[in-house]
Parts: C-alpha cells; structure tokens; sequence
C-alpha cells in the first residue's frame, strides 16, 4: 500500500523515525559515560540530543499516525500491529521525556534518569522491529510494481445505492488496478483481457490489501502471504486464504464503468 504521507512516493515516516532513535540512543550512551566515566561534560550533550530526539519524535509521528490511518488495511492483522507499534512509540517518547525532565532539576538522579532511557531504549527496539515487519512483511508504504501495473490509482467516492461510476472505459491498462473508498467501503476495480471487474480490497486470510498485490491472468494475489483469487467468481485459486473474496457486478454506458453495491 502506497503510502499517503509521501514525497514523489517516497514515505516519510521511515526517513524521520531514524533521527530521534539516533538522538535518544546518542543521549543514552553520553549519560553511561558520564554516570560510570566520571566525564560530566558528556551529561550537558545528552540534554541537547535528547531535546532534539523529542522533538524529532513528534514530528515522525505525525507521518506515522496518518500511514495508520489511511494506508493500514482496516480489519487486518497489520492494523492491530501498528497499533502496537505507535503505542510503544509513544511509550518511549513519553520515558525519554520524563527522563530530561528529571535530569534537569536543581539535583538530578543520575540513577534514575539510565533508569528511564534504558526502558525507552529497550522499547526502541520494539518499535523498530515491529515497524520493520509493517513494512517487509506487511508491505506498508510500499509503492507496488509489477509489469503493466501502470502507477498507483486510488480515488474517494461517497457511497450511493444508486449506480456509482467508477472509471472511464480506456482509464486502466490491462492487468491495471485502482483502489476505491466509497463510503466506509474498500473495493478495487481491476481489467482483464476480458474486461472490467471489481472485488472488495480484502484479503480473507488476514486483510491485506489486495490492491497493493498482483493482478494477472484474471486473478489477484495478496502481497502478504500469497493468496490467490479468481477476479471474476471471488474462488480461493490458491491458500493460505480458504474463503473466497467479494466480487460485484460492473456495467458499461457512455464509455463509462458503473458498479451498484447495494
């Protein structure tokens, strides 16, 4: 799933989460030097690293927090584990800043303030590796490629119970997919050789979203852990996944592409 808080594609949550682990780790190692070296020069350092590793933070997590929101497939096992994730990432942001807050009154506890940063380290480690499992495992913020993908097409619609016209009849390449928000709703209208077809943008395996996956020779598969579907009967072609997938009926008029969901 393309990310929604990029640059020409290129997510930023994962190039500014890199910094405050940066600074707080760098915080982390001054404040042992000088705690068990003895060097109090190293303790004024660790105060300007872990003010910009709070900082820094924050701003990665705004990224972070709409990636959650708008590129997690909902209802997916990915969801509950970036939950997880901001919530250690929020964890350890909220012991560093206790930490600094600490280490700056009249007679701070050298003890407590390692104290403090070693749990935020720890829960670091957590989070990134979690994060790293969104991204290789779950495919998050990753902008997919695959011959005759053509680039990413996602378009928001409000729901109707009416006809909802949904792509222009030459809009998509074969083998070409787009994601569709209508309403609450996730489907993805795709083209075969043979036509039109549109399918709900959920695997039933462990809700990846079948529009981050591959679409060829009329069936999709999921980028997660391979599940294959047929994009016309909604059949499981090949497992994990054991239920089939929501397809919907398409109809063409005036070189347009309509779908009626309810």
């Amino acid at each position: 799933m393309k990310s929604r808080a990029s640059i020409d594609s290129h997510p930023l949550h994962p190039i500014l989460i890199s910094f405050p682990i940066a600074f707080f780790f760098g915080t982390f190692v001054c404040d042992i030097i000088t705690v068990f070296g003895g060097n109090s020069n190293f303790w004024q350092t660790g105060r300007y690293l872990e003010i910009a590793g709070i900082v820094m933070g924050i701003l990665a997590a705004i990224p972070g927090f709409i990636d959650y929101l708008k590129t997690v497939p909902p209802k997916s096992s990915a969801k509950k584990r970036a939950a997880k994730h901001g919530l250690l990432n929020v964890s350890q942001l909220v012991l560093f800043t206790v930490a600094f807050i600490v280490s700056t009154t009249g007679n701070p506890n050298e003890i407590i303030v390692l104290i403090l940063e070693a749990g935020g380290a720890t829960i670091i480690c957590f989070a990134a590796w979690m994060g790293s499992t969104l991204i290789y495992r779950n495919q998050i913020a990753v902008d997919p490629r695959y011959a005759h993908a053509g680039k990413w097409k996602e378009e928001y619609k409000e729901y109707s119970k009416e006809k909802i016209k949904v792509a222009a009849q030459d809009e998509l390449k074969t083998d070409q997919m787009k994601l569709l928000h209508i309403g609450e709703r996730r489907t993805v209208i795709g083209r075969t050789d043979k036509g039109y077809v549109a399918f709900e943008d959920r695997c039933t395996h462990r809700g990846g979203s079948l529009a981050g996956g591959a679409m060829i020779c009329e069936t999709v598969q999921c980028p997660w852990h391979g599940s294959q579907f047929n994009l016309y009967s909604g059949e499981v072609k090949a497992g994990p996944a054991r239920e089939k997938i929501k397809t919907y009926p398409l109809t063409e008029s005036n070189g347009n592409i309509y779908i009626q969901l309810a």
